[in-house]
């Protein structure tokens, strides 16, 4: 009989989030902020001109997933993404069923890569879901109106729809590398709690660091700014520098964090379990 590889790993992985309240809670909150937000445009109305997009929530529902993922990009995200992430491992670890998974016959990178691909997983499951409810709602409320691109060019609703999909594919590059800066987390912790916690601080600090004085050099290179690689779709023509720079900074952030994470992981002592 042969051994469970990392895909049966996965399955389990995945029946295990859909039994557990952290995961409803994440997707839960993906879908009540954007609608609260829609709430606020219909009742209120006016404008948000200080960020990209904002003027337009009045005029098409297309703008209002963008503007999401500027307000999403802070902290909320961020949030959702360690919710899951941050957990993967340290729950199970915090309650000793870790031991008892490992002394399976199942190689612990196996194990490992089920528990990435789980948390990528929700990961992706809670931007698209957040997206579309921010979307549906948006067109509901604000029209299924051309959408005026950064550069002044404005887009016919089915080419701005296409658009705002790829933005969250595009903005999923950075929720990935913060899903596996939590995995690193969850994994070294024992604490599902901390390991959150210390995810989102990570995210915080490296906003941060974009507004302090003397460190502009560092912004591009910067987790936090790829958040904003997106825009340049939004670009007439498009924009691909912020995209690609994502792709490669990303993976110096996500790369080593799963290395590390899987370095831990495989020398845990779960004796004591």
């Amino acid at each position: 009989m042969s051994r469970p590889g990392t895909f049966t790993v996965y399955r389990w992985e995945l029946r295990k989030l859909r039994s557990q309240k952290r995961t409803y809670l994440g997707l839960g909150a993906a879908a009540l902020v954007p609608a609260s937000f829609v709430v606020a445009v219909a009742i209120q109305g006016g404008e948000a001109e200080d960020v990209p997009f904002g003027r337009y929530i009045d005029t098409t529902g297309l703008a209002i997933p963008l503007v999401m993922l500027l307000f999403g990009s802070i902290w909320f995200f961020p949030l959702i993404t360690a919710l899951v992430a941050g957990d993967i491992v340290a729950s199970e670890d915090h309650n000793g069923t870790l031991k008892t998974i490992l002394t399976r016959s199942v190689e612990r990178h196996h194990v490992f890569a089920g528990k990435v691909l789980a948390a990528l997983t929700y990961a992706v499951a809670a931007i698209v879901f957040a997206g579309v409810v921010a979307t549906g709602l948006g067109v509901l409320v604000s029209g299924y109106e051309p959408l005026t691109s950064l550069s002044g060019t404005v887009v016919q609703p089915g080419r701005g729809l296409v658009l705002v999909a790829i933005s969250h594919a595009v903005y999923l590059i950075p929720i990935i590398a913060i899903a596996c800066v939590g995995l690193l987390f969850s994994t070294i912790f024992r604490n599902s709690a901390a390991a959150i916690v210390a995810t989102l601080m990570f995210s915080l600090l490296l906003q941060l660091v974009t507004i302090i004085p003397g460190l502009d050099g560092l912004r591009p290179y910067l987790l936090s700014t790829q958040f904003d690689a997106w825009q340049g779709f939004l670009r007439t023509p498009v924009d691909w520098e912020p995209v690609i720079r994502a792709a490669w900074v990303c993976a110096l952030y996500a790369i080593p964090a799963l290395g590390a994470g899987l370095l831990v992981f495989l020398r845990r002592d779960v004796a004591g379990g």
